[in-house]
């Protein structure tokens, strides 16, 4: 008996060791996910001394094996008896922490990192550090880069003399022959310092800052930028300038437009950064080149970021930086040759007009607000319709309306779908702004052609549309403008539009509430139970079931309920099917 005991307890890890060893690549990855429960089958002894040799000794799988066996093991804390034995999950990640699959590397440092917290300061410098040395020192450019990701976590909780070790270990990667290496110390650097003290930020990152930003790649110099802002928020407003400007003053002109364009992208955030007095000396003139960069990608990202950086300008110089050296870059951009930076500008131009208030508004950005509206690229014209809600608040929606209108009206025509369904979803809000005499007059008969768009998603949208108009502007409205025209296309010899007039019904019901559905729907509704098309009666059946609730019980069983039953009869197998369904729902049999 204790020999078929043993057999049993060996039983979970032979069969893992059967899968894992699978031609199969799904059961080996299935095998790999169901880990903690094997680990927990072994107890937490056995896990260490057999299972966790056994995956070290294993590791030469396929990528989304070993991907998943990196993500398994950064969660196996208490499957190997808590903090105090977690430093036996380390030679596995160590072993994929060099492979040469990116994603896989990335899971098992990010696996490391997690369980560096489970370790006691002792144990982390007993087997955690010297783990980051092996891989910082690797013969592979695959386990240097690994490294770069490790030590900003066990870094704080060393002593002194470590804490030298692994500075120079950093300082030493940031200078590797490897580019790739080079770019992962880059990537890092922000995060390393954020750790450091302030003394070694000042002695030891700033220059390895400025190293890597004049490295020969760009693809590291362009890391670099982000580091250089992470940096900034570290140092005391006096030393920014000596020791963080020249770089990202360097970087904003690089030869290189992908690095002009990380400058640009991080631009919010450096200014947040080296605060007011470097934003107006440095950062203006430094963002006005950006703005008319040779490269529409530099000007996109940039133009992107227009309405936060005047947000953020410091407020008594504010209105003046702005009218003199934005607004002359940004009226240039309106007519841009590339339209991804009209549309980026577009985007947030609206926000200018609360910065600038009502007066600056409708003399300087009135006319590029309307020069947008008129602008062939759709996106253009999207974006600001989009965000009108700025400008309302600011000088009201009048102001814009005679431009508005052709502008809505060439995108509710638009050839393609998605730009007719954007204006669609923005409808509701625009017509709160507008009011309703005005939505009546021009742009209700937009909303009605919507219902009857080719394309299936724009009837849809332009149902639920409807709904919301009524939310807006009441039952009454509903009763006088829209109800009317929806019910006539119940006699539209198309029958997908009578099927929108059936859509349509079961939407407004809800909103109109049950006198305007039982005195003026439902007959329809009937009317179309005789209709010759199966797919028009079965959803006669379906929206009788949507509105029944709105009904009340008496209506329910004198004229809904005969209506059901007839089609509950009907030879069509799915009329039957959603008449008895609905029959059954609204508990009429």
């Amino acid at each position: 008996m204790a020999g078929a005991d043993s057999d049993d307890s060996l039983y979970p890890i032979a069969v893992l060791i059967d899968e894992l060893r699978n031609e199969d690549v799904q059961l080996r990855l299935n095998s790999i996910k169901k880990l903690s429960t094997i680990a927990l089958a072994l107890g937490v002894e056995r896990t260490r001394t057999e299972l966790l040799p056994f995956l070290t000794d294993t590791i030469y799988d396929e990528d989304e094996v070993l991907l998943a066996l990196a993500e398994q093991l950064g969660n196996f804390t208490m499957l190997v008896g808590g903090p105090e034995y977690v430093h036996c999950l380390l030679p596995p990640l160590e072993s994929l922490a060099t492979v040469e699959e990116t994603v896989v590397r990335d899971k098992a440092v990010e696996s490391l990192r997690k369980i560096s917290h489970e370790h006691s300061p002792v144990d982390l410098e007993v087997h955690f550090e010297p783990l980051v040395k092996r891989l910082a020192s690797g013969d592979w450019f695959t386990s240097r880069t690994s490294a770069c990701g490790l030590f900003s976590v066990c870094y704080p909780r060393v002593s002194s003399t470590v804490k030298a070790e692994i500075r120079q270990h950093f300082r030493t990667l940031c200078s590797d022959d490897t580019p790739m290496v080079r770019r992962a110390a880059a990537s890092k650097l922000g995060e390393f310092a954020k750790v450091l003290e302030l003394e070694y930020v000042k002695s030891d990152i700033i220059s390895l800052f400025t190293a890597l930003a004049s490295d020969e790649q760009d693809s590291v110099r362009l890391l670099a930028v982000e580091a250089g802002v992470s940096i900034a928020t570290l140092l005391p407003q006096e030393d920014l300038e000596a020791l963080v400007m020249p770089t990202l003053r360097q970087a904003a002109e690089d030869k290189s437009w992908r690095v002009r364009y990380m400058v640009a992208d991080k631009f919010s955030d450096l200014q947040k950064a080296v605060g007011p007095e470097i934003t107006k000396n440095d950062l203006v003139p430094a963002f006005q080149n950006l703005l008319k960069d040779c490269e529409a990608e530099v000007r996109a990202a940039a133009a992107n970021k227009v309405k936060e950086f005047c947000e953020n300008l410091p407020e008594d110089s504010r209105e003046t930086i702005i009218m003199t050296h934005i607004l002359p870059c940004v009226k240039e951009l309106v007519s841009d040759t590339n339209q991804h930076v009209k549309s980026a500008l577009a985007s947030v131009i609206m926000g200018l007009s609360t910065i600038l208030g009502k007066d600056n508004t409708i003399e300087h950005l009135l006319p590029l607000f309307l020069a947008q509206l008129k602008d062939e690229c759709p996106e253009v014209r999207l974006n600001i319709i989009s965000n009108l809600d700025c400008v309302n608040e600011v000088i009201g929606i009048r102001q814009l309306s005679q431009s508005l209108l052709p502008a809505i009206v060439e995108l509710a025509e638009d050839a393609k779908w998605r730009v007719r369904l954007a204006i669609i979803e923005y409808m509701p809000l625009l017509a709160g702004q507008l009011g309703v005499e005005f939505f009546d007059e021009k742009l209700n008969s937009l909303c009605m052609a919507w219902l009857v768009d080719h394309v299936y998603a724009i009837r849809e949208a332009a149902t639920c549309n409807l709904m919301k108009l009524v939310e807006k502007f009441g039952a009454e409205w509903a009763q006088n403008t829209i109800v009317p025209k929806v019910l006539g296309m119940a006699n539209d010899p198309n029958y997908l539009h009578r099927m929108t007039t059936l859509f349509c019904i079961n939407a407004l019901s809800e909103v109109c509430g049950q006198e305007i559905t039982t005195k003026h729907m439902l007959p329809v509704v009937f009317k179309m139970s005789n209709d010759q098309v199966a797919n028009v009666r079965f959803n006669v059946a379906k929206s009788l079931q949507k509105i029944g609730p709105v009904l009340d019980s008496n209506c329910l069983q004198t004229e809904v309920k005969p209506v059901l039953e007839k089609l509950a009869s009907d030879q069509d197998i799915d009329v039957k099917y959603f008449a008895q369904e609905a029959i059954s729902v609204l508990s009429l049999a």
